[in-house]
């Protein structure tokens, strides 16, 4: 491990549950601003699909 050492100056029953909840309180606040800042995600989580996009091809003959 990296930073082994930190663990002989922050105990661990101490800097793992801040750690922890650095972590949670960071994935909450993007999973937050993507709900409140886009349109899509509110419609993907309330179930409506979005709707397909056709692409027409024109075939052109070959010689």
């Amino acid at each position: 491990m990296i930073y082994g050492k930190i663990w002989t100056v922050v105990k661990p029953s101490v800097g793992l549950p801040i750690i922890l909840a650095a972590v949670a309180i960071g994935s909450f606040s993007v999973h937050l601003a993507l709900t409140l800042n886009t349109t899509w995600v509110k419609k993907f989580l309330n179930g409506s699909a979005a709707s397909a996009a056709v692409v027409q091809t024109v075939k052109t003959p070959t010689a």
